[in-house]
C-alpha cells in the first residue's frame, strides 16, 4: 500500500539562540490531520528547524509511510536534506544524521521549500509552546 503523507514543519527560537519550539502539522492520505507542538528549551532557530523536521519524520515513519512530502521554510535545510550544502555546525550536523537516517527508512522523500505565508499552521504552532511553555 503506498502513502502519501505531507509534513508541514516548523521551528524559532526567541532570541536565537533562547527559549525554542517545535511545530509540525502532517496531512495522511485518508485526509486525517496531526499536530505536533513542543516547547524544546534553549536553542537556535535552525536546531529548532531541524527538532521539528525529525518530530514530522519520526511520526511519518511511525507509520510507516512510503511516500512523503516535507514542505518547510527554511531553504537552508531544504539544501542541507538534498545535499546541495554542506552541514558545516557541529550541533546542526548532529540533527542532520537523526533526520537522514529517519528519511532513509522511508522509500520515496521529497523537500521542499515554501515561503513563510504557507507554512502558517506549523509556525502557530510553535508560537504557542512558546507562548504556553
Amino acid at each position: 500500500m503506498t502513502y502519501g503523507y505531507k509534513t508541514f514543519s516548523d521551528g524559532g527560537a526567541r532570541g536565537n539562540p533562547g527559549p525554542a519550539a517545535i511545530g509540525a502539522v502532517i496531512y495522511a492520505p485518508d485526509g486525517s490531520r496531526h499536530a505536533i507542538k513542543k516547547f524544546i528549551g534553549h536553542a537556535t532557530n535552525n536546531q529548532a528547524e531541524y527538532r521539528a523536521l525529525i518530530a514530522a519524520l519520526e511520526y511519518v515513519v511511525s507509520h510507516k509511510a512510503d511516500i512523503v512530502d516535507c514542505f518547510l521554510d527554511s531553504e537552508l535545510l531544504v539544501k542541507q536534506m538534498r545535499r546541495e550544502y554542506r552541514v558545516k555546525d557541529a550541533e546542526l550536523g548532529k540533527l542532520f544524521l537523526v533526520a537522514w537516517q529517519l528519511a532513509s527508512q522511508i522509500r520515496a522523500v521529497r523537500f521542499t521549500h515554501i515561503p513563510r505565508e504557507k507554512n502558517k499552521e506549523a509556525d502557530a504552532l510553535v508560537n504557542e509552546a512558546l507562548d504556553n511553555r
